[in-house]
């Protein structure tokens, strides 16, 4: 059985900039699997590339044995995706963007009713269903967003930062979602900064740097009894600063300037 997802050689540059460069990698199906790195380090590349969205320069990716660029359509209907920066019909209301979501997938509409209590209700957005997309807050746009990705029950979920800016609350939540979903068999590929929350739920990790992989593997073996984010910030921090700058911050306020 194929791995969920396989790329070979993947690679993309704009300009003279290598974003991403030649990555292999295999992840495995009902894997919670992290792709973690710095600002730039090519994780929206790789997962713009993976679903479809960007077509890479060198490379190729499969998805459950499909490939993504010679096989595009049936590729896609196996997927599920929430961007970094969701575009969202904010003159929707929720309960309208999930029906068009749904429809737009071939599902039909007493499909989409059913699921659509159910997904708002585990999402905690009963109350916004008649409220309009453009008055949720950041919260609340993440998980009609996330609602959108599943409603079609996607072999596999592609997620860019889906916990940024997102409250405590609103985090548990959509991480209970997510584990729901891996565990009835469902794939989950997401990129993060927040290493907390990689550390607790990923079975397997990706550390990217300029636009290569330089860790991959379970969790815990990255860790090796660390702390992810200890492991991370050795990996890719760059050298250390001599401690000598910015040294005004530590005059005592009201103090004057040295002219």
């Amino acid at each position: 059985m194929w791995p969920a997802v396989v790329m070979r050689g993947l690679a993309k540059r704009y300009g003279h900039k290598d974003a991403v460069v030649g990555i292999n990698l295999d992840i495995p199906r009902g894997c919670f699997f992290g792709l973690v790195g710095p600002n730039g380090a090519g994780k929206t590349t790789t997962i713009r590339m993976c679903t479809g969205l960007l077509r890479p320069d060198a490379g190729q990716v499969w998805l459950n044995g499909l490939d993504v660029w010679t096989d595009t359509v049936s590729a896609k209907a196996l997927l599920g995706v929430l961007p970094a920066e969701a575009k969202l019909f904010d003159r929707l209301t929720g309960r309208e963007l999930l029906e068009y979501s749904g429809l737009l997938r071939g599902m039909s509409p007493g499909d989409v009713a059913v699921r659509f209590a159910e997904v708002f209700q585990v999402l905690d957005l009963n109350e916004a269903g008649d409220t309009l997309v453009v008055d949720y807050s950041t919260g609340m746009r993440k998980k009609i967003a996330l609602a959108c990705a599943i409603l079609h029950n996607p072999a596999i979920l592609f997620l860019d930062e889906p916990f940024e800016s997102v409250d405590p609350v609103a985090t548990r939540t959509i991480r209970d979602v997510l584990e729901r979903f891996t565990a009835g068999g469902g794939t989950v590929i997401f990129s993060s900064h927040v290493m907390e929350v990689v550390e607790r739920i990923c079975d397997r990790v990706a550390i990217m740097d300029r636009g290569r992989i330089i860790a991959e593997g379970a969790t815990e073996a990255i860790r090796a009894g660390r702390r992810l984010e200890d492991v991370f910030v050795e990996l890719v921090a760059s050298a250390p600063h001599s401690g000598g700058e910015l040294g005004w911050l530590r005059a005592a306020p009201g103090s004057p300037p040295a002219w």
